[in-house]
C-alpha cells in the first residue's frame, strides 16, 4: 500500500494522506457535515469526495501548490492573489448556507474572554493584548452575512498558472462577516492584501480586515497553545499582534 503521511494531528482530528487521498478523521460528526455540505454547494473549486464513512471523509488531491504558509513571504504571484480574491468574491456572492455561524454578541465574548485568558497567564506583554483588543474592535459591528469559508488561511487556497484550482478544508463554512475571509487569507500577508483586493472589488474595508487580524490572533492563541502549535513561531500570530504596535 502508499505510504501513509500525517498531514496534521490534535486532539479533535486528524488528517492523513494515502497516496492521492486525504482520510479526515473528525471527532465530531458536524465537523464533516459542514465539510461535506459546504464543498458541495460552494461555487468555487473544491476537493472531489471520494467516500464517507463516518468519521472519516476521503477527499482527492488537488493540483497546484498552496498560495502561501504562515510565516513565509507568499511564492504566489501578483495574478495569482488577484484571482485568490475573485474567487473569494464569487463565494460571497453565492446564496447563503443553511446553517448559521456565530453570531456578534459569541465572537464579542470569545475575544473578551481570551483576552482575559492571555493576560491572567501573562501569555503575552500586558500593552500587545490591549493595543490589539483595541484594534480588534473595529470587527465589532453589525455585518451582512455572506457564505464564508471560515479558516481561509493561505495553506487551504491552491493556484496554478495563476488561477485557482481548489479550496480545501470547509469544515469551518458558515454565514458570516465577508471580511473575516479577507483578513484570513492576508493574515501574515500584509503585502498582498493590495493584490487580493484587485481581484476581489468593491466593498473590501481595510480597517475592519486589519481588526480581524488581531481579533483572529488574539482569540486563537490559546487553541494554538493547548493543542500543539506554537502561536509563536516567526511570522504567526504573536507577530501578527506584535506588528500592531508599530500599526498607525
Amino acid at each position: 500500500m502508499d505510504e501513509v503521511e500525517v498531514v496534521v494531528a490534535h486532539s479533535e482530528r486528524a488528517t492523513l494522506r494515502v497516496g492521492d487521498v486525504y482520510l479526515k478523521v473528525d471527532g465530531d460528526a458536524a465537523h464533516a457535515d459542514i465539510e461535506a455540505q459546504a464543498m458541495a454547494l460552494a461555487p468555487v473549486p473544491t476537493p472531489t469526495v471520494l467516500w464517507r464513512q463516518p468519521p472519516v471523509l476521503a477527499i482527492a488531491t488537488v493540483p497546484g501548490r498552496a498560495l502561501g504558509v504562515l510565516g513565509e513571504p507568499s511564492p504566489a504571484s501578483p495574478a495569482a492573489w488577484a484571482a485568490t480574491g475573485a474567487t473569494i468574491r464569487g463565494l460571497h456572492e453565492a446564496p447563503l448556507p443553511p446553517w448559521a455561524g456565530p453570531t456578534l454578541e459569541e465572537v464579542t465574548a470569545d475575544l473578551d474572554r481570551e483576552c482575559s485568558w492571555l493576560l491572567a497567564n501573562k501569555v503575552l506583554p500586558a500593552d500587545v493584548v490591549r493595543r490589539n483588543r483595541d484594534i480588534a474592535q473595529a470587527a465589532l459591528r453589525p455585518w451582512a452575512p455572506v457564505f464564508i469559508h471560515g479558516d481561509l488561511q493561505t495553506l487551504h487556497v491552491f493556484v496554478e498558472d495563476d488561477d485557482v484550482v481548489g479550496i480545501i478544508d470547509w469544515s469551518e463554512a458558515s454565514c458570516g462577516d465577508a471580511m473575516f475571509d479577507l483578513a484570513i487569507v492576508t493574515l501574515g500577508q500584509e503585502d498582498r492584501l493590495d493584490d487580493l483586493l484587485a481581484g476581489y472589488g468593491e466593498g473590501a474595508d481595510r480597517q475592519v480586515i486589519r481588526a480581524w487580524w488581531s481579533l483572529r490572533s488574539l482569540t486563537a492563541a490559546r487553541w494554538l497553545i493547548t493543542h500543539g502549535f506554537d502561536p509563536d513561531a516567526p511570522g504567526s500570530e504573536f507577530d501578527v499582534l506584535r506588528a500592531r504596535m508599530q500599526a498607525p
